[in-house]
C-alpha cells in the first residue's frame, strides 16, 4: 500500500483540479505546505518542445475575457494564447422574428469579448505548469474510492494509484472531478437537478467563409443553436436538441447533417462544408446542495453544471478556484499574525469563502436558466416581444454593456 500525507488533497487533475493546484503556488511556497493531485486519466504527452497542432475533431472550451486575466496572473497566458482564437463579435437573434444584436469589442474597449481554446491544449498547458509547481506531488493514474473524517483536522482518502492500494491523509480534500466518481454520493451530498430533456450535440464545422472572430447564438424553439470561432473557417457547434433528436441527427451522414444544420441556423455565417466527430450528452442544471464542509470543498461541475447556452459554466468554475486560493491565502496570513496554526480546512474560512461564492453563482445559474425559459417558447407573443427586446438591446448602449459584462464574465 501506498501511503502519502498532504496539507491539501486535489481530487480530478482536470482543468479545474489543475487550475486549482496552480492557483495555490503562492501559498504553497511562502508556508511550504504540501499538494497532491490524484487524476485518472493524466495527459499521455506534455513535453513542451513537441510540436503541438490541434485535431479537427478536437472539443473546445469558451473563455471569457475574465478567465484571461486571471490565466495573466497564473502566468500561463503567454503559452495558452499560442492556440486560442478571439471572440470579436457576438450576433443573437431568434429564429423566425425580426431582431438581432450585435456585441462588439471595440465598443467594450477589449482585445476580444472572449476566447474560444482546444480543451487538449488547455490541459497541455495547465500541466506543462504543473511540471514547474513546487511542493505539488502528482498521483496517476490513480483513482479515490472513499473519504473519511476520523477527526476534525484530518481527512483519509482510500483508492489506488498505478494498480496499488492508496492511502492518503490531507487536511483538505477537494472533490473537483466533475462528480462521476461518486463520491458526493458517498458522502451523503445531495444535488438539486432541473431536467432540462435536451441534450447538446457539439461538433466541429468549418464554413465557406473566415469568421473573422464571430460568434452567433441563435435561439429556437427546439433549442439554441451557437457557433464558435476556431482557426481559419473552422467552428465550434453546439446545437441544442429535444429529447432523442440529438442521437438522430448526430447518426445522421455528413451531408444530410450539414443539410439539416444550414436549414436550422441560415447563411449568415456562409455555407457548411464540413463536420468532424459528432458528440452528445444530456443536458440538466445540477448544483451540490453542499459545497464546502469541515475539511472539504466541492468544485466545478462537481458544485454546479449549467446549460451551455451563455458558455459560462467553466468560466464560473475558474472564478471560484482563484477566489479560494485568495481565501486561504488571507485566512493563512490571519492566522501567523495572531500567533496560530493555519488549518487550510477550517470551517469558518470555506464557509465565509463560500457565502461569497453565492452571488456569483446565483447569478450565472440564474442568467442560463433564465434565457432557456424566455427562448424556448415557440408563442407568437411571447416571441415578438423578444424580438423587441433584441432590437431594444442593440439600440441602448448601457445594456449592450450589461450583456457584454455577462459574456466576458466581469
Amino acid at each position: 500500500m501506498q501511503q502519502h500525507e498532504c496539507d491539501i488533497a486535489i481530487i480530478g487533475g482536470g482543468l479545474v483540479g489543475a487550475s486549482l493546484a496552480l492557483a495555490l503556488q503562492p501559498l504553497v511556497q511562502r508556508l511550504g505546505l504540501q499538494v497532491c493531485l490524484i487524476e485518472s486519466h493524466p495527459p499521455s504527452e506534455i513535453q513542451p518542445d513537441i510540436q503541438w497542432q490541434p485535431s479537427f475533431d478536437a472539443r473546445s472550451s469558451a473563455l471569457s475575457w475574465g478567465t484571461r486575466l486571471i490565466y495573466e496572473q497564473l502566468g500561463l497566458w503567454q503559452a495558452l494564447e499560442q492556440h486560442v482564437y478571439p471572440i470579436q463579435h457576438i450576433h443573437v437573434s431568434d429564429r423566425g422574428f425580426l431582431g438581432s444584436t450585435h456585441l462588439d469589442h471595440q465598443e467594450q474597449q477589449v482585445e476580444a469579448l472572449g476566447y474560444v481554446v482546444p480543451n487538449v491544449w488547455l490541459g497541455r498547458v495547465l500541466w506543462q505548469g504543473l511540471q514547474k509547481a513546487q511542493s505539488t506531488r502528482i498521483l496517476a493514474p490513480a483513482k479515490v474510492t472513499k473519504i473519511n473524517f476520523p477527526n476534525p483536522d484530518v481527512a483519509v482518502l482510500e483508492g489506488e494509484v498505478n494498480g496499488e492500494p492508496l492511502q492518503l491523509k490531507a487536511r483538505l480534500v477537494v472533490v473537483a472531478d466533475g462528480g462521476r466518481s461518486g463520491l458526493k454520493e458517498q458522502l451523503g451530498i445531495a444535488d438539486q437537478v432541473h431536467d432540462y430533456e435536451q441534450s447538446a450535440l457539439i461538433a466541429n464545422v468549418r464554413m465557406s467563409r473566415p469568421h473573422h472572430g464571430w460568434a452567433y447564438e441563435r435561439f429556437a424553439a427546439d433549442g439554441p443553436m451557437a457557433l464558435l470561432p476556431l482557426s481559419g473557417q473552422d467552428m465550434a457547434l453546439v446545437w441544442t436538441r429535444p429529447g432523442q433528436q440529438a442521437a438522430a441527427d448526430a447518426a445522421l451522414s455528413d451531408s444530410e447533417f450539414l443539410q439539416r444544420i444550414q436549414q436550422s441556423f441560415g447563411k449568415r455565417a456562409g455555407r457548411f462544408q464540413k463536420v468532424g466527430e459528432r458528440f452528445t450528452y444530456p443536458l440538466k442544471k445540477v448544483r451540490a446542495c453542499e459545497q464546502v464542509r469541515r475539511n472539504l470543498v466541492v468544485m466545478g461541475n462537481a458544485a454546479h453544471y449549467l446549460h451551455p447556452v451563455a458558455g459560462q459554466g467553466y468560466n464560473l468554475a475558474i472564478r471560484g478556484v482563484v477566489s479560494l486560493a485568495r481565501s486561504l491565502d488571507a485566512s493563512a496570513t490571519e492566522a501567523v499574525v495572531a500567533g496560530k496554526t493555519f488549518h487550510p480546512g477550517d470551517l469558518q474560512t470555506l464557509e465565509h469563502w463560500q457565502s461569497q461564492r453565492l452571488g456569483d453563482q446565483d447569478g450565472v445559474i440564474g442568467f442560463s436558466h433564465g434565457l432557456i425559459a424566455l427562448f424556448a417558447n415557440n408563442l407568437p407573443l411571447l416571441g415578438h416581444v423578444r424580438a423587441g427586446g433584441l432590437i431594444g438591446l442593440n439600440l441602448l448602449k448601457p445594456a449592450r454593456r450589461w450583456l457584454a459584462n455577462k459574456a466576458m464574465g466581469l
